[in-house]
C-alpha cells in the first residue's frame, strides 16, 4: 500500500499508541518514547508532531517537557504573556518546541529582525561547539524588558533557548517524521504480519532483535513459523494462511546465493530428500550442517539429529554406510531434548519459536518469587517487587543524569528496570555481566507507565546453564 492510501486519523493506531505498544514503530520505539506515549496519549496527527520533537536533548534539557504535559493535560494553567506571544505559543499549551516559534518569539516579544531571528536559529545549532548566543540572550533580555514581557518569562525563554543547543527540532522536520510514525504505526496495528515481514526484512536496524521483534509480533496474533528449505525463501514472507515464513537469511552464516539457489530449484520441483536438495541446489558440506542446525531440513530428514547424520551422507562417499541403510541409522537417533533445541535455536537463528527459555526456569523461579513480567500490569503502585529476565537491552542516555535503563524479557513479555546511578557504581559487575538478571525493586506506576526501580540485582545467569537439567525436570 502507497503511503498516501493509508487512511487518516484511524482511532485503533491512536489507541495503540497511548498504551506504547510501539515496538518496531519508527522514532517511537524507544523506551523515553514509549514512556511518553502514554502521558502525552496522542489523539491527532499534530500529536505525534509534538511527540517526535518533544522527546529530544533540547525540551528535556531546557525542562520543557513537563510544562507542556501538565498544561496538556490541565493540571496547570497556561499563563498569558501578550497577545503576540500568546499566538506564537497556542498550539504548544504556551511553551516553545519547534525552532521556528523561539523565532517568531524572538520577532514578537523581543523585537528581532527576521534577519536577527535567523541569526539567532544558526546561534542554537552552534553554541555548544562555538558559543555566541550571549549577545543574543542580551538583546532578548533587553527586547523583552521594553515589551514589558515578565523577567521570569524572559528567563525561561532563553533557558529553554540554551537546551536547543542540544538538539531541538524545526516543526517541519518532525511534521516529517510523525508522518512515518502514523503510517507505520498504522501497519502494526492493522496488518501486524506485514509489518514484521517488513522489519525482519530490513534488518539491521532499531532498537529490536529479531527474537524480541517475532515474540512481540506473536503477542499480537501473528503466527510465525521456522525458515524450512522446503517453504522459505531469501526473506520472510506471508504464506498462504496469513502466516509469517521465516527467511533463510535468519540462519546464521548462510549466503543469499545459496538460499537463492534452494528457492530456484525448489520451484523448479519439490526436493526428495537431503540429497536431491545437496544435488540440485549445489550445496557445500558447510552449507548443508548450517541448515541441519537451524533445524531447516525437518521436512526432508526430521529432527536436527537425523538431519546432521542426512547432511553427511549427501557429501560422504565410499562405503561408510554399508550394511545400514539411511533411514535405519537416522531413525536410531533420539530426538534433542526441548531445552537442547532452545539452545541449538538461538546459536543458530539467534531466536526460537519455541517455548521461552525462562518458562523451563519458571519453577526455579517461582520458588525464589520472581513475578512473570505481564504481573506488573496488575501490582499495586510502590509495591515490592521481584523480577527476572534475559537482558535484552541496556542504555544510558545522555540526559538522565547517569541513570541506566535496562530491559529484561521473559515469557510473558519486558520489564523496564530503571538503575539510579548509585546502585549502578554499587553493582556495576551484576548490571553489566548478567545475561539472565534477577531484580529486586519498587514499582512506579504512573497511568500506563510502568517502571521496576531497582533496589538490588542478582546475576542469574548460571540458571541458564542448567536448562538441560530444568527440562527434565519440568517432564
Amino acid at each position: 500500500m502507497r503511503l498516501q492510501y493509508v487512511p487518516r486519523e484511524d482511532p485503533a493506531t491512536y489507541d495503540m499508541l497511548c498504551k506504547a505498544d510501539s515496538m518496531g514503530v519508527f522514532q517511537v520505539e524507544s523506551r523515553a518514547q514509549m514512556a511518553m506515549l502514554p502521558r502525552l496519549r496522542p489523539r491527532a496527527f499534530y500529536d505525534l508532531v509534538v511527540e517526535v520533537a518533544l522527546v529530544r536533548p533540547g525540551p528535556i534539557q531546557g525542562d520543557m517537557v513537563h510544562p507542556y504535559l501538565k498544561r496538556r493535560q490541565r493540571k496547570e494553567p497556561v499563563e498569558p504573556i501578550s497577545p503576540a506571544v500568546d499566538a506564537v505559543l497556542a498550539r504548544t499549551f504556551g511553551v516553545p518546541i519547534f525552532q521556528e516559534q523561539v523565532m517568531q518569539l524572538a520577532v514578537v516579544a523581543a523585537n528581532f529582525t527576521p534577519g536577527e531571528a535567523d541569526q539567532l536559529r544558526r546561534a542554537m545549532a552552534a553554541w555548544k561547539r562555538k558559543g555566541g548566543l550571549e549577545p543574543f540572550e542580551q538583546k532578548l533580555r533587553a527586547g523583552m524588558a521594553v515589551n514589558h514581557l515578565p523577567a521570569a518569562f524572559a528567563e525561561r525563554i532563553i533557558m529553554q533557548i540554551q537546551g536547543f543547543g542540544e538538539y531541538g527540532f524545526p516543526e517541519s522536520h518532525a511534521a516529517s517524521f510523525a508522518l512515518l510514525v502514523y503510517a507505520s504505526a498504522w501497519l502494526k496495528c492493522h496488518h501486524p504480519a506485514a509489518f514484521l515481514c517488513g522489519l525482519l526484512n530490513s534488518q539491521p536496524m532499531g532498537f529490536y532483535s529479531p527474537s524480541l521483534l517475532i515474540q512481540d509480533a506473536r503477542r499480537h496474533g501473528v503466527k510465525v513459523l521456522p525458515p524450512e528449505v522446503t517453504a522459505s525463501d531469501w526473506e520472510s514472507r506471508i504464506d498462504a494462511h496469513g502466516a509469517v515464513r521465516l527467511g533463510l537469511r535468519e540462519i546464521s552464516g548462510l549466503s543469499r546465493m545459496v538460499a537463492e539457489s534452494i528457492t530456484v530449484n525448489r520451484q523448479k520441483q519439490p526436493f526428495f530428500d537431503v540429497a536431491d536438495l545437496a544435488a540440485r541446489a549445489g550445496l557445500q558440506r558447510r552449507d548443508l550442517d548450517l541448515l541441519a542446525a537451524a533445524d531447516a531440513l525437518s521436512s526432508l530428514a526430521g529432527n536436527r539429529r537425523q538431519a546432521a547424520w542426512a547432511a553427511t551422507a549427501a557429501v560422504v562417499q565410499g562405503d561408510l554406510f554399508d550394511g545400514l541403510t539411511l533411514s535405519e541409522a537416522a531413525a536410531a537417533l533420539p530426538a534433542p531434548s526441548e531445552a537442547e533445541n532452545l539452545i541449538a535455536d538461538y546459536h543458530s537463528l539467534g531466536l526460537s519459536l519455541r517455548r521461552h527459555p525462562l518458562a523451563l526456569l519458571r519453577p526455579q523461579l517461582s520458588a525464589r518469587r520472581f513475578v512473570f513480567a505481564a504481573d506488573l500490569k496488575t501490582a499495586a503502585h510502590c509495591a515490592a517487587i521481584r523480577a527476572a529476565g534475559i537482558v535484552v537491552g541496556r542504555q544510558r542516555p545522555g540526559t538522565a543524569t547517569g541513570i541506566v535503563f535496562v530491559t529484561l524479557e521473559d515469557e510473558s513479555g519486558l520489564t523496564n528496570v530503571v538503575v539510579h546511578p548509585e546502585l549502578v557504581e554499587k553493582q556495576r559487575r551484576e548490571l553489566l555481566g548478567a545475561s539472565l538478571l534477577g531484580v529486586f525493586g519498587q514499582l512506579q506506576k504512573e497511568g500506563e507507565v510502568i517502571h521496576l526501580v531497582a533496589k538490588r540485582l542478582v546475576d542469574l545467569s548460571a540458571w541458564l546453564g542448567q536448562l538441560e537439567t530444568s527440562s527434565r525436570d519440568f517432564h
